[in-house]
């Protein structure tokens, strides 16, 4: 077993990264390599070199990561395996989160805020992995001077987020350098490049713009190397404008044709009363029409035929309304149903008329909350979600207004929170369909690659 050759671009980044190692040059690099492009793999023949030059004189090389598990450990296990293919096997033995060459050594840290790194020393080179999703006070604080002392390199490896991330500060910096002169600091290789060395990654990256849309926030990232405003609207206008379909409002099925929902609750009007900004239990009825990619990943269509709603309803009644109509009715195949809080109990009586595999209980966490953001993106984006044509109701026009209202944040490591701000109107229509489109199946974050998407040169997986 053997190393492969690397590709150009990644030559040229080690070549600029080792150069600055062994001429003690200091200073600092930032690499934005595509997904799956190879970024990876660059860092570990970096580090695997480092070590080897330095096994007779000792140093040490930190690698920091967004998180130690898995993402610390993913790098750690990339560096033992290539020192292995490379017959350097015997030379590097490894304990807990350290590689040893001689004298050598690399340690593979967490930059979480809480993880306690006090005490190490990058004497060689500092790395910063997925330096996107690092905290800059954490790094600045914990990791940066493990560098200074010897004046060692650092490289920030990632892709773009937003433009108050580590890796923004960083390239901003390296480009205002190379503006005065200095040498190249920031390498950039979008996807586009990649595939000009690699034709297979060519189709990998399609098969993803087919799935998200060109533009989805993921997929400007990770592959066009875009940044995203930090928050605004949810929808711009052509994708609102994109979304219109032009089928009809339906209030019964059509046999053979599969049929699917979501469900957002809000709670009963305990008083009896019911005020105009009461929140609105929506149900969403989509019809979806399967399709799959050319790697097998389902893509399918979402079209909306129906939007039934009730304020202030009483649970009792409101439950044998919504199972009857799903049920009998609508013959759902699945519902995807707000479990948060007061929707849990709910969902478990649903369940119990409908069936389990029928009713899915999503609880809105922040985590589930930006799945399903993320999902609805990709539906609406990649032009697979479609709305019934205006018919003059109150629910075409309530459901608009909310898409048009919704707004958007976006956090470190994809975080993201969507909503409508309360002092412009309700959302429920607007979490009632993004719960259809998660009912439907649609996956609007990343991928994991199966088997090798490029040659041996690549990154080897999706993460």
């Amino acid at each position: 077993m053997s190393l492969p050759v690397l590709r150009p671009y990644q030559a040229e980044i080690a070549r600029a990264i080792l150069g600055r190692v062994a001429a003690r040059a200091g200073g600092s690099i930032s690499v934005e390599v595509a997904r799956q492009g190879g970024k990876n793999e660059t860092s570990a023949r970096v580090e695997l070199l480092t070590l080897v030059a330095h096994a007779d004189a000792g140093g040490a090389l930190v690698k920091c990561a967004p998180t130690l598990h898995p993402q610390a450990r993913i790098s750690l296990d990339r560096l033992e395996s290539r020192a292995h293919a490379a017959g350097l096997g015997h030379a590097v033995r490894r304990t807990g989160a350290t590689v040893r060459c001689g004298r050598a050594a690399a340690h593979f840290l967490s930059a979480e805020r809480g993880a306690n790194v006090v005490g190490h020393t990058a004497d060689l080179l500092l790395e910063v992995d997925e330096a996107q999703d690092v905290d800059p006070e954490k790094f600045d604080r914990d990791f940066r001077p493990m560098a200074a002392a010897s004046d060692a390199p650092v490289v920030y490896y990632g892709t773009p987020w937003g433009a108050h991330s580590l890796l923004a500060q960083a390239r901003a910096h390296h480009i205002n350098l190379e503006r005065r002169g200095e040498t190249r600091r920031h390498f950039r290789v979008d996807w586009e490049q990649v595939a000009a060395c690699h034709p297979p990654y060519r189709r990998y990256v399609e098969a993803e713009r087919d799935r998200l849309g060109e533009r989805h926030p993921l997929f400007r990232t990770q592959y066009l190397l875009e940044e995203v405003a930090d928050a605004g609207r949810l929808f711009d206008a052509a994708t609102l404008a994109q979304i219109e379909g032009s089928h009809d409002r339906r209030s019964t099925p059509r046999p053979g044709e599969r049929y699917v929902a979501g469900l957002d609750l809000a709670g009963p009007a305990l008083d009896g009363r019911v005020s105009a900004d009461r929140d609105w239990t929506v149900l969403t009825i989509a019809r979806v029409l399967r399709a799959y990619g050319e790697d097998g990943i389902p893509l399918p269509t979402i079209e909306v035929v129906e939007h039934q709603a009730w304020q202030g309803t009483a649970t009792e009644p409101l439950l044998r309304t919504l199972a009857d109509r799903l049920r009998r009715v609508w013959r759902i195949a699945r519902v995807a149903v707000d479990a948060t809080g007061l929707g849990a109990p709910v969902a478990d009586l649903l369940a119990g008329t409908l069936g389990r595999g029928a009713v899915e209980p999503v609880v809105f966490t922040s985590g589930r909350k930006a799945r399903l953001g993320y999902a609805l993106l990709a539906a609406a984006h990649a032009g697979r979600l479609r709305l019934y044509r205006q018919d003059g109701g109150m629910e075409w026009a309530a459901c608009r207004a909310q898409l048009a209202l919704a707004r958007v944040v976006y956090g470190a490591g994809h975080a993201m929170r969507f909503d409508v701000d309360p002092a412009e109107g309700h959302d429920d229509y607007l979490m009632s369909l993004a719960l259809a489109v998660h009912a439907a199946g649609v996956d609007g974050g990343p991928r994991v690659a199966r088997g090798r998407t490029t040659d041996g040169a690549t990154d080897g997986g999706v993460r």
